[in-house]
């Protein structure tokens, strides 16, 4: 039976609050151990304790918590691509193992950045003159460092690239469009926000689930420009024979990506067989 009318918009709002839950608690389960590290930080009286924890949370993260999170977007690249009857148990579990070691070594790659950026910036942070302003390019590189992360997982579930690839993708989409990659982070940090400050039970229900498909939702806006620009620069190549594109910078950008989403639906057309 469809309902429709108010009924309609009270059942489709239910079983999205189910999806999402759903997924999120997947994602958590799935990632226990540094979940609960995390509430074991939260807990710390010391400042040595603060610091252990949060090296041992660094430590089980690339096993835990990297290939639960691309399991979730491997569930939101189903939801924001139109699939949204999508079996969510067997969608995640799938995005589970598909994606296992590729995540794994993402999150040992994305640490190591993140460990040489903590480096840099506590030397510089001491220094004075000129050296104490280059913290300030440290930051900035880690803020670009932490957005590249969310497109990477949506890389990672979305076409088959070498991991080296994703993650230069991963990078390059997030300098190549600054403005959609701002737009994700301030929605990331309002859900984090609101679920840290204002509505605490949404972080077991919700919080992982819904940052995923805000971060799908604007690679997919992304990726989609890419696609019509090496369209067209594909349609003026055909038409002037023998001329360079007129910006090959964005075509090499944009070659990778395409060339992995056509293997990537090759991929699922063999899953659904």
């Amino acid at each position: 039976m469809e309902f429709r009318g108010v009924m309609g918009g009270f059942y489709r709002i239910s079983e999205w609050i189910m999806r999402l839950s759903v997924i999120n608690l997947l994602w958590i389960f799935c990632a226990i151990p540094f979940f609960f590290l995390g509430i074991l930080l939260l807990n710390s009286t010391t400042e040595q304790m603060v610091y252990q924890t949060l090296f041992l949370m660094a430590v089980v993260s690339p096993f835990t918590l990297f290939p639960s999170t691309a399991a979730m977007f491997s569930v939101a690249r189903k939801w924001v691509t139109g699939d949204e009857d999508v079996p969510l148990f067997k969608t995640f579990f799938r995005g589970y193992k598909s994606n296992f070691v590729q995540a794994m070594i993402g999150g040992f790659i994305y640490l190591l950045f993140g460990a040489i950026l903590y480096a840099n910036f506590q030397f510089y942070g001491n220094q004075s003159g000129l050296f104490g302003i280059l913290r300030f390019l440290v930051m900035s590189i880690s803020v670009l460092l932490i957005i590249s992360l969310f497109h990477f997982f949506s890389i990672l579930t979305h076409l088959h690239m070498k991991m080296l690839q994703i993650v230069k993708n991963a990078v390059l989409i997030t300098i190549g469009s600054p403005i959609r990659s701002l737009s994700m982070i301030v929605l990331v940090g309002v859900v984090l926000f609101v679920s840290t400050r204002i509505f605490t039970f949404l972080i077991p229900f919700f919080t992982g689930s819904l940052i995923a498909v805000i971060s799908f939702w604007h690679f997919n806006l992304i990726f989609g420009k890419l696609q019509e620009k090496q369209q067209a620069l594909s349609g003026k190549e055909e038409a002037d024979e023998g001329d360079a594109p007129s910006d090959p910078d964005e075509a090499s950008k944009s070659g990778d990506l395409l060339a992995a989403d056509a293997a990537k639906d090759n991929a699922n057309q063999a899953d659904k067989q």
